[in-house]
């Protein structure tokens, strides 16, 4: 049987919503809601032949110079990749964004990037991570993030590595740190520590890392709901009658939240809440909006979108507004259309034309400051660039809030777009206005990327290897036979599936060091938190689990089994074996 023969359609069971909804049965009609976006989560996951990826350009390790086999022993491919600065501004790192070559099954552990020195040809590992980017309705994307340092009007050279079956999840440190559960996050950089609000995800508060540890906050009763130093995006309709806001959810209904050593990143989407919700349930305008934080960086972005998918009209609606409590600043920044930046009131002339707003402190120098680096509209022509700033809100303390469109007929299709960085550098005595306009000029113009081989390098050379202990398959040879014996288990609730917990993707790493081995498993969904019974004989299994199995190898003394739900296992997990077993169709590049 194929996957469609043991389940059911979103037009099969919006049928039956319909009818369920028609004939009064409330109850059932919500079960099948929940089962139409079950489904709809399994659409997102999948991969298919119509998702696939840009192939870059690849080299086996083999065709490289001498040292770099050596050092790389245990890989057999990289891609070159090529940077340019060009626009006069030197990167220090730079989050450089890729897709990850079709050919890895498990890029997680087998992603590794070199920067090749221009001067001398050595090659030296740079941290790395890998995500998996299924955001805005896009097919499923693997993707690598690493932060490049290239310097002024040059170039760098950088080699991702892939394609090692022994390869082991890298354990790379960094200032990034992240604490919390699904949206609900604490996260900290060298520069600031964010937190994130645990009923809907909004950015709560923002504490400085200075000295004195300015804290951004907003107080008071707000409007019912918690308040947060972010209050976009939201909408008034008709008549002001009411505000609808993503800030009224209860919960997140939908999110996706990325984690790692380079980067965090959580993206929230729906419909905004009325105040009496669910008296006044319209979807008429869908909201998305993502936070992004980085390693080691003094700003962070977020990325907005306000979609219209039916004709309504509109009050007012905001996109970017911020409120801080506690007279915090006592002086006004902003940018205008030609990206200089100004202190003080702005001039009546330039208050629908501005792109970058904030705040400083004369005398802590602490600042604050959103760098506007795009907002934009389809299918509407009257878009507003305003948010003139205020240090005197009534009741808190300092303001800006930006209305993109008011009291108008939004046509469907009409979408108002934003992408913003949020700098906490200090606002230096001397040369601060020229470091925030060269910043905003720099995230404006990310450095241009180019697959052009290695024909232009002259020098290769290599100390040490990129491997670690265990990656080659001279340091572990009972690798092969581990991920082997690990898939003769199965999952016991599918009774007769003729696939392993490898092909299925609960393995998330392998490692062995003097004889203890070390499994990383996850399971496929919360509901099913006890992951024991795949590891030790009992509950009525018949096959030995995974430690029994692996402790009947030769040279294996002692067996750890560690569990994580993060990241989240996804129907990519499964390699074509597993897919097949599970009747779903396998993408040609990996048959």
């Amino acid at each position: 049987m194929n996957h469609t023969d043991r389940t059911d359609s979103v037009e099969n069971k919006l049928r039956l919503l319909q009818a369920a909804y028609a004939r009064g049965e409330h109850d059932l009609a919500m079960s099948l809601a929940d089962s139409v976006k079950d489904s709809l989560a399994f659409a997102r996951q999948q991969t298919g032949e119509g998702a696939a990826q840009t192939t870059l350009p690849s080299v086996p390790v083999s065709d490289l110079p001498a040292p770099w086999q050596s050092w790389a022993e245990g890989w057999t491919h990289c891609r070159p990749v090529t940077l340019f600065e060009t626009i006069g501004v030197a990167r220090n790192s730079e989050p450089v964004d890729l897709p990850v070559s079709e050919s890895v099954h498990d890029p997680f552990r087998e992603i590794r990037i070199a920067r090749i020195d221009g001067r001398t040809g050595d090659l030296h590992e740079v941290r790395s991570q890998v995500y998996d980017d299924i955001g805005q309705g896009r097919p499923h994307r693997r993707r690598v993030v690493f932060q490049a340092d290239v310097p002024l009007h040059g170039r760098a050279d950088y080699l991702i590595f892939s394609d090692n079956p022994n390869a082991e999840l890298p354990a790379y440190t960094s200032d990034l740190v992240t604490h919390g559960e699904r949206y609900g996050l604490d996260i900290e950089n060298a520069h600031y520590f964010a937190r994130l609000s645990r009923q809907m995800g909004q950015l709560e508060r923002l504490t400085y890392k200075r000295e004195h540890g300015l804290e951004l906050y907003a107080g008071g009763k707000g409007h019912g709901e918690p308040p947060m130093i972010d209050w976009g995006h939201d909408y008034v309709d008709p008549g002001h009658f009411q505000k609808l806001r993503m800030r009224n959810w209860p919960e997140c209904r939908n999110f996706d939240v990325v984690k790692g050593p380079l980067f965090v990143r959580v993206r929230r989407w729906g419909f905004p809440y009325s105040p009496v919700h669910p008296i006044f349930t319209p979807s008429r305008m869908h909201i998305d909006q993502t936070y992004t934080f980085h390693a080691g960086l003094p700003y962070f972005f977020k990325e907005g979108r306000m979609d219209t998918i039916q004709d309504h009209r509109i009050e007012a609606m905001r996109d970017d507004e911020w409120v801080f409590s506690g007279y915090s600043f006592t002086q006004m920044l902003w940018i205008d259309s030609q990206g200089k930046l100004h202190e003080g009131a702005v001039p009546p002339e330039h208050g629908q034309d501005i792109w970058g707003v904030g705040f400083y402190h004369q005398e802590s120098r602490d600042a604050f400051m959103a760098l506007r680096l795009d907002h934009s509209a389809e299918n509407f022509d009257d878009i507003k660039h305003d948010g003139v700033p205020t240090l005197h809100y009534f009741g808190h303390g300092q303001l800006w809030s930006r209305y993109p469109a008011q009291q108008t007929e939004l046509k469907a299709g009409t979408s108002i777009r934003q992408k913003n960085a949020y700098l906490v550098s200090p606002y230096a005595v001397d040369g601060a206005a020229r470091d925030i306009e060269t910043l905003r000029h720099q995230l404006q113009h990310p450095l241009e990327v180019r697959f052009d081989g290695l024909a232009h390098v002259s020098k290769a050379r290599a100390t040490g290897r990129l491997a670690r202990d265990g990656e080659t398959p001279a340091s572990s040879p009972l690798k092969a036979d581990i991920w082997k014996t690990l898939n003769e288990v199965k999952d016991e609730q599918l009774y007769n599936l003729d696939a392993g917990i490898v092909d299925l993707g609960y393995v998330y790493d392998v490692r062995v060091r003097a004889g203890v081995v070390t499994v990383v498993l996850t399971m496929p969904l919360r509901g099913r938190p006890v992951y024991e019974f795949l590891v030790t004989q009992g509950g009525g299994r018949v096959e030995p689990g995974v430690r029994e199995r692996l402790l009947k190898l030769k040279g294996v003394r002692d067996v750890v089994v560690e569990f994580t739900w993060e990241p989240a296992w996804t129907v990519t997990r499964l390699n074509a074996a597993g897919r097949r077993a599970l009747g779903l169709p396998v993408p040609e590049r990996s048959a």
